[in-house]
């Protein structure tokens, strides 16, 4: 073994642990944008590791503590050949790598029936960790707006040359405009959720002048994947890319802009900006648990959260939720009405030309959702549809923000499942029903959840896709008389739990956050469907004619 020449002075022990005393530590995470740019290259590497071990720690933090997991996204866009790859190779030198996920994506056109940022929600970062996404949803969205506006610039310059003076044609407000307003409205309140569930952002526009970047197209060894799909060889495109570029950064504040000018320059502003990122994230962290807390603003550059500081006011508690139908159907009756319903059900399902289906089913428990699915699906394939049992959250889901774990099932176009019809036993509104109940959230979280839920929904229905929700409701009597019979028959009897039996005795604290549920998320775009009845037959199907109803509906609108 070869021997190294070492001739720097040992360090001192006594040097060692001054450099790593809690007090030391602690300064280091502070954040101060007064000098964020003034830490020598030692010192910004020793700050940056740090750091990202005390974000690390949040995840491993107990309940009793003041610190709430936090992760940090790192979006990354800009111009091609700006320097981004070369600041996030100087991050990962100078962090820990093993603890840095990257992941990039060169933008492609959004899938038609799914919400821009649906394709990207599993690269999100675990509470505790940091990631940097090369392109994310930005990069899908400026693909399309670009294809749009060489598009219409290409008509617009073919009409001019058709008719000089003729301008009646021309459109007053450009679509790609339109288009991109739009979806950088719904970008932002999709940022602020997750800003609210405790991954914070922290975006970076890389930026170079026209000159620098054909110097370096030529200088290029190998021809990359162009970011964007463009052709940053042709001077019109980037015209048209600068322009889309600015309208963008115009509309949206908190973007970084890095002068990738210098490449060097560019790498340690923006490590200089991920450790300030890093520690505002680490200053959010620290809250208080059990009860409702303000959202602190840690950073002018982060999405605004909201407040909670209007009291709850409960709503009182409607007669269809209290006055159950006792009546019962026929059972030859109900066989017959059953297989006509199932038989044109089925053939709305495989009409509905390209859009996804998410049936939602909550209710009490032994309300009969499980006998309501079955008969649902039973005239179709397998292959059809994927149904989901909701539970409590993994601990990996629980380490994401709270709707994770529903974007993540969602109808996929980019999975090689052919099926494009979701089924959720139990849903996101787990939030305001069993963690309100049961102190699992917040009070913040929970009250906060109702607009968080009618965006997600929103965005749902605003690409196509059909969200068909019920609650089914039953009467405490006839809960008692389904759970002795569970308990009665073998085949049954995995479905008791103690738990539904505690659960009894919270029977009017469900009611009421059922209420309060429906009240505040039943919307235009998907209502809620009670079926309200002790006859498990006609729930059945009373939730066979509601989704016929609203298939036949969206489809001859």
């Amino acid at each position: 073994m070869s021997k190294k020449n070492n001739t720097t002075e040992p360090v001192a022990p006594q040097a060692v642990s001054a450099q790593f005393s809690e007090e030391v530590v602690q300064q280091r995470l502070k954040p101060n944008p007064l000098n964020q740019f003034s830490m020598d290259k030692d010192a910004l590497r020793l700050a940056l590791v740090t750091a990202q071990y005390a974000l690390r720690a949040t995840r491993r933090e107990t309940p009793k503590t003041t610190n709430k997991p936090t992760g940090l996204l790192v979006l990354v866009n800009g111009m091609e050949q700006a320097g981004k790859g070369t600041a996030v190779k100087q991050l990962r030198e100078w962090v820990d790598p093993r603890l840095l996920k990257v992941e990039a994506t060169i933008g492609d056109c959004p899938p038609e029936y799914q919400p821009i940022w649906q394709t990207h929600t599993k690269m999100m970062p675990r509470h505790g960790d940091v990631m940097v996404y090369f392109g994310n949803w930005y990069s899908d969205l400026l693909y399309n707006a670009m294809r749009m506006a060489m598009s219409e610039n290409e008509s617009t310059d073919q009409s001019s040359k058709d008719s000089e003076h003729d301008t009646a044609d021309m459109l007053p407000i450009a679509t790609w405009q339109a288009y991109l307003q739009q979806q950088l409205i719904k970008l932002q309140a999709f940022e602020k959720d997750l800003v609210a569930n405790n991954t914070r952002l922290l975006k970076c526009w890389f930026h170079v002048d026209i000159e620098t970047l054909q110097t370096r197209l030529e200088d290029a060894e190998t021809e990359p994947k162009f970011l964007y799909q463009v052709d940053w060889n042709n001077k019109k495109v980037i015209e048209t890319f600068n322009e889309v570029a600015a309208t963008l950064l115009r509309q949206q504040d908190d973007w970084i802009i890095i002068d990738g000018k210098d490449k060097a320059q560019a790498a340690n502003h923006f490590c200089h900006e991920v450790l300030h990122a890093m520690q505002t994230a680490l200053s959010s962290s620290k809250t208080s648990t059990g009860k409702a807390t303000k959202n602190q603003s840690v950073s002018d550059k982060q999405p605004k959260q909201e407040n909670i500081t209007e009291k709850f006011e409960p709503v009182k508690i409607p007669k269809f939720l209290k006055n159950i139908d006792d009546s019962e159907i026929d059972k030859s009756d109900y066989q017959t009405a059953l297989a006509a319903k199932q038989a044109r059900l089925a053939e709305l399902l495989r009409a509905r030309n390209g859009h996804h289906i998410v049936f939602a089913f909550e209710g009490m428990d032994a309300a009969g959702k499980g006998g309501a699915i079955k008969r649902l699906v039973a005239p179709l394939d397998p292959r059809e549809y994927q149904i989901y049992n909701i539970g409590a959250p993994m601990l990996y889901e629980a380490e994401h923000p709270y709707l994770w774990r529903f974007w993540t099932r969602l109808p996929n176009e980019q999975t090689d499942r052919i099926s494009r019809i979701a089924i959720f036993d139990r849903t996101w509104y787990g939030r305001v029903l069993v963690e309100r109940i049961e102190g699992f959230a917040t009070d913040e979280e929970w009250q906060r959840a109702y607009d968080e839920i009618n965006r997600f929904e929103a965005d749902l229905r605003a690409v196509g896709t059909v969200v068909i929700k019920y609650w089914l409701a039953i009467d405490k009597k006839e809960q008692l008389k389904r759970f002795e019979a569970r308990k009665e028959t073998p085949h049954k009897q995995f479905k008791l739990t103690d738990d539904d039996w505690r659960n009894r005795d919270k029977w009017s604290d469900y009611v009421q956050s059922a209420a309060d549920m429906l009240a505040r998320t039943d919307t235009e775009g998907a209502p809620w469907c009670v079926i309200a009845t002790n006859d498990k037959r006609q729930a059945r199907l009373d939730v066979l004619d509601h989704a016929i109803k609203q298939l036949s509906a969206v489809y001859e609108s």
